[in-house]
């Protein structure tokens, strides 16, 4: 694969050209087959989701969005870790997981890219905080998002969000604090303060 050529690829089927995904689906099928198996070796044993139904889902859901302004090879993944979030998270709504527990494997949050927490985290109740995360602060939300679910370094979260490795940073330092009480058992849901910059 040529330098540039998924980002070719994506800008070109962005303009309309049904070619241009016929030929980037290959290029990029075995780096979203890791994503999606990263996901579902943090779901809990025996879902009803394979790795493959679950980089399908979520390669339906791309095609049916509407146009993209694609950036590059890394907005798409971080575009396509997003989608797998959200299969996972209506697979899981459908069959009442999030009403009953459901057998929700839970997650140390070291375990994913270093959000710095000892205990175990429900990943379904990690998805309602980073709902409301993004309703205080969107970038910090997307920081989480791009790095926890998508599995990001800082460098390419600063690359698909516009921003400096800096500024990823302080958002994920900020936020593992926020994300840790809003997930703490003990503790009302509904944070009102997160530090901005």
């Amino acid at each position: 694969m040529q330098p540039g050529e998924v980002t070719q690829l994506l800008q070109a089927w962005r303009g309309g050209d049904a070619q241009a995904l016929n030929k980037l689906t290959p290029l990029v099928y075995a780096e979203l087959r890791r994503l999606a198996r990263s996901y579902m070796n943090r779901e809990r044993p025996g879902h009803t989701l394979q790795t493959t139904a679950l980089v399908h889902e979520a390669f339906t859901r791309l095609i049916d969005t509407p146009r993209v302004d694609w950036q590059d090879r890394s907005h798409f993944f971080a575009v396509c870790s997003t989608l797998m979030r959200r299969v996972l998270v209506d697979h899981a709504r459908s069959n009442g997981y999030f009403k009953r527990g459901g057998g929700v494997k839970l997650v140390s949050l070291d375990e994913a890219r270093d959000v710095g927490h000892d205990g175990k985290v429900d990943l379904f109740a990690l998805d309602e905080a980073l709902t409301r995360l993004a309703a205080l602060d969107p970038r910090k939300s997307q920081v989480v998002e791009l790095r926890f679910f998508g599995g990001l370094t800082v460098d390419e979260t600063a690359d698909v969000l516009h921003i400096s490795a800096d500024t990823v940073m302080r958002d994920w330092k900020l936020a593992k604090p926020w994300l840790m009480r809003e997930l703490d058992p003990e503790r009302p849901h509904g944070s009102r303060l997160l530090a901005r910059n």
